[in-house]
């Protein structure tokens, strides 16, 4: 039996059949919709229900928490119609769409930042011009690699035809076989852009970033993006590594300290002492954000890094005060997978 369903705004609905799940539905009747794992852990497709007769299936906590359900929040990938739904998009600036892209890159450099972590630079030859907003992320996929594409994100700012990435090269992993096997000249495929963690250019309040590791990529992206556009209200950075050996690009976070009175950048050891006459602290990376603030009311908050990070610091600043829809983070699950760290930064 066909059923319909209309997004609020949008000109016509969409014919489904019962069971369908809004999102594919809706992406065969041709309707533009954010999304991006497809399997109910990443977030990348919530949408405010209305009206109608669904099914929500098993997802992630992570991806759409209590508190949004209780708001009426759903995810498209994984509820069912059954009956004539009526869903509204949350609002215009947590739906930005840009065209997708599948383009041909070379990679024009290659060095390590850290012991793990490679900076990659790929050169966009074919399928631009690629658009996307500061803190979203790409689908990579290698000739070595077909079958195991891996996502990562933008550590530079949108525009241009080059294209920055910090893969964390684990032993084992694709991303270790690029460091090992990837070289100058060679082609890699790049697919997006995908992700709603990006800067919310419209927000004028104080903005806190909070990276882990490799997931300094996407907040470097927003960091930069909010600067040249002239964001002059405070800006927080937290950098939560284990030893000194994995920090990384701290210099240029120093630099643009120096720069921009409004910008306090902190660097977090949870496992070892800094290096002498390093400016330093130690513990979690949230017990150094708790530390700090009594209350972040206000605040939009942008976090990057391994899941459990993530979800400590997103339980963390929402107890201060953040609202919901003001924490966003791209949860690094992988296509067709629970709870598992997806294949890509943090890898």
């Amino acid at each position: 039996m066909s059923v319909n369903i209309v997004v609020e705004g949008d000109p016509q609905s969409v014919t489904a059949e019962e069971g369908d799940t809004l999102l594919a539905a809706l992406l065969r009747g041709g309707v533009g919709f954010a999304y991006s794992c497809e399997a109910g852990n990443c977030g990348t497709c919530k949408c405010e229900y209305v009206s109608g007769d669904i099914l929500e299936l098993e997802h992630s906590e992570h991806a759409l928490q209590a508190a949004e359900r209780a708001k009426g929040v759903i995810l498209a990938c994984r509820t069912q119609v059954w009956g004539d739904t009526v869903i509204r998009r949350v609002n215009d600036e947590d739906f930005v769409m840009h065209p997708s892209r599948v383009m041909t890159c070379k990679v024009s450099a290659m060095d390590f930042l850290t012991h793990d972590i490679l900076r990659l630079r790929l050169r966009i030859e074919s399928g631009g011009p690629y658009t996307f907003s500061a803190g979203q992320f790409a689908k990579l996929t290698f000739d070595f690699a077909t079958d195991h594409p891996r996502d990562y994100s933008m550590a530079n700012v949108p525009g241009g035809g080059e294209l920055e990435f910090h893969l964390r090269c684990v032993p084992g992993g694709v991303s270790a076989q690029v460091s090992a096997r990837l070289k100058p000249g060679d082609s890699v495929r790049v697919s997006g852009p995908f992700g709603t963690s990006y800067l919310r250019e419209q927000h004028a309040g104080p903005i806190l970033l909070v990276a882990g590791g490799s997931g300094m990529a996407p907040i470097r992206s927003i960091l930069h993006a909010a600067l040249d556009k002239g964001f002059a209200g405070p800006l927080h950075v937290y950098f939560g590594v284990r030893h000194e050996r994995d920090v990384y690009g701290e210099q240029e976070l120093r630099d643009l300290q120096a720069r921009h009175a409004n910008l306090a950048v902190h660097i977090v050891l949870s496992e070892a002492a800094g290096a002498p006459g390093a400016d330093r602290r130690h513990g979690l990376v949230t017990d150094a954000v708790r530390a700090d603030f009594a209350r972040l009311d206000g605040f939009t908050a942008y976090l990057a890094g391994p899941p459990v990070m993530v979800e400590a610091a997103s339980d963390l600043i929402q107890r201060l005060g953040v609202a919901v829809r003001d924490v966003h983070a791209d949860a690094f699950y992988a296509t067709g997978e629970t709870q598992n760290s997806k294949r890509g930064e943090h890898e």
